[in-house]
């Protein structure tokens, strides 16, 4: 009976299961999303007020803005806040895999696109997380931006060509 949905919470073993990970996951990744975007966002799980008490409500996920005050729904972030977000969580989710993983090592990261978005301030916060993570890692970023290419010194390009396409190496 505990552990199927009929326990006094009415939630299933496989949904516990994934909410104990995603707490661990949004802490990794409020801390890296609050320094990209200068203090200004924190990431938290949907809570529910019970009574004086705030209670995990599921598995979906919610942004403080500091500016407001307030909480709110992640859909109401811009592109380039969202690709800010969906990034911190990425890379906390190698974290958090890599430390119950027993040894695993996730050597490889490949990010494509979403750099488009950011403005000249946010993108150069999101390349400093990645220069960071690159020490411990390879970091692939797929992109059109051009000014990531003078910030990138190991590149791979495709280019299109009437025969098909071409692949170069740069470093």
């Amino acid at each position: 009976m505990l552990l199927s949905s009929q326990n006094p919470k009415k939630i299933p073993l496989d949904a516990w299961v994934l909410g104990l990970y995603l707490e661990e996951i949004t802490q990794f990744a409020s801390s890296r999303l609050n320094r990209i975007s200068d203090g200004r966002y924190t990431l938290l799980l949907k809570t529910e007020d019970d009574g004086g008490k705030d209670k995990i409500k599921g598995l979906d996920l919610e942004i403080f803005d500091s500016f407001t005050g307030k909480k709110r729904p992640c859909a109401t972030l811009s592109g380039g806040e969202t690709f800010m977000a969906s990034i911190s969580l990425a890379l906390a989710l190698t974290d958090v895999v890599q430390s119950k993983a027993g040894g695993v090592s996730l050597d490889s990261l490949f990010i494509d696109e979403g750099f488009g978005s950011l403005d000249d301030a946010s993108l150069e916060k999101a390349l400093s997380i990645l220069d960071e993570i690159r020490e411990k890692r390879m970091v692939g970023l797929i992109s059109h931006v051009g000014d990531l290419k003078s910030r990138i010194s190991s590149q791979i390009l495709v280019t299109k060509g009437q025969n098909g396409s071409r692949i170069s190496i740069c470093s």
